[in-house]
């Protein structure tokens, strides 16, 4: 991962998430990036200049009136120079005068100047980011090209909770990383299924498992990185949508998650099917609440769910496919059976239990294809994505053989 001497303007505007973009202009410069910062005004009240000029090593802008600059038409040449334009955080007000293509200061009038690739990363409480204005903007700013960062759901300075966190500076990183392409994944699709699935048996219950979906997303977020346009079909988590990711579909049921892998598998390259997927699903769903009756049991039919992996394998054109073996025991004879059976390229086979797989923020697995295996050993599951991800796109760049 390498920004070595790419051009990123940040733009701070005022909130006070802005003491996360000292972090994010540390860690751009750990890349080699070269970073420049414009403040807004208020932007200042939270941050002062001479902290981000320290860590850039760089003079900060503030002010579109600073005549030593201007001289030269400094601000011209600041448009000129950016490779990409961050702005982090982005605030109702700034993203407001974005939206209405607005000039009245230094920053606002950057963006109109310059034909750099503009990124916002917004943070505001979250019921400002939920108000039909500042969705209006958005969306308005969207149809013009700009790209959005989050923003993240969780509890806020204000002591709310809900969405409207500005991504953690790792994240805005990574979306600079990707937006410059060059990946092992660069020009290629990757559709990737996460999370479990939910079968109901009436209204308040239902068949599930214990995916939690974390190993998915931070999949998908590595194919991202690695310069590939991701979609991600998710089962019901409660994750946010990591950066960079295309396009997000969400399903409940393994019949609606079928459907749609199908579907989006048209137009993929790859296929990683991580998702923990059910077998079985009820005949039939009640349509009121079963009601527990004392010393009585209950018993339900379940018919089998359609296969995802096996309805691809069986196209005569499908995507490179990956799947997910997760066993309790024989792991290595349930994978390679596995593989063999439903025609994959490749399988990833991990063990459930013991710290490991689901629930668990850490995760262990081995790869099978062909007549080879590799071995990655227990890991945080970002950083064993990204060497599956490496190892895929070796398989899939070596033409599968």
């Amino acid at each position: 991962m390498s920004l070595a001497q790419r051009r990123i303007l940040l733009g701070v505007s005022g909130g006070i998430a802005a003491y996360k973009s000292c972090e994010l202009v540390r860690r751009l410069r750990d890349l080699d990036a070269q970073v420049r910062v414009v403040m807004t005004e208020r932007a200042t009240h939270f941050v002062s200049p001479t902290t981000f000029q320290a860590l850039s090593g760089q003079s900060v802008r503030v002010s579109l009136w600073d005549e030593q600059a201007e001289a030269a038409m400094g601000h011209i040449e600041l448009a000129r120079w950016a490779e990409r334009i961050l702005i982090a955080p982005a605030s109702a007000d700034l993203l407001a005068r974005l939206a209405h293509g607005l000039a009245d200061d230094l920053l606002t009038t950057l963006c109109l100047a310059s034909a750099a690739p503009l990124y916002l990363a917004p943070a505001m409480n979250q019921q400002m980011w939920a108000h039909p204005a500042v969705q209006a903007n958005i969306e308005t700013l969207r149809q013009r090209g700009a790209h959005l960062l989050g923003p993240a759901a969780g509890e806020q300075a204000c002591g709310d909770i809900g969405s409207g966190r500005m991504l953690e500076p790792h994240e805005l990183r990574e979306a600079l990383v990707a937006s410059f392409g060059g990946g092992s994944l660069a020009g290629l699709s990757v559709l990737v299924s996460a999370g479990p699935t939910y079968e109901d048996i009436d209204p308040v219950r239902f068949i599930g498992n214990r995916s939690s979906g974390r190993m998915g997303f931070a999949i998908a977020q590595a194919a991202a990185q690695e310069g590939a346009r991701v979609t991600l079909v998710a089962g019901p988590v409660s994750l946010a949508t990591p950066v960079g990711i295309a396009q997000r579909i969400d399903v409940r049921s393994a019949a609606q998650m079928h459907a749609a892998v199908l579907d989006a598998a048209t137009q993929a390259d790859i296929y990683i099917g991580a998702a923990a997927v059910g077998d079985y699903r009820p005949q039939e769903i009640a349509t009121h609440k079963l009601k527990k009756h004392d010393g009585a049991g209950l018993s339900l039919q379940l018919s089998e769910n359609p296969d995802i992996l096996a309805s691809l394998s069986a196209k005569t054109v499908h995507p490179f496919l990956v799947g997910f073996a997760a066993e309790t025991h024989d792991v290595a004879s349930y994978a390679q059976d596995k593989l063999r059976r439903k025609g994959l390229d490749m399988i990833a086979a991990n063990q459930v239990g013991g710290g490991l797989g689901f629930e668990a923020a850490d995760n262990a697995l081995t790869l099978y294809w062909g007549d080879g295996a590799l071995e990655l050993p227990r890991a945080s599951k970002p950083e064993l994505a990204q060497q599956l991800i490496a190892q895929v796109a070796a398989r899939y760049r070596s033409g599968r053989s």
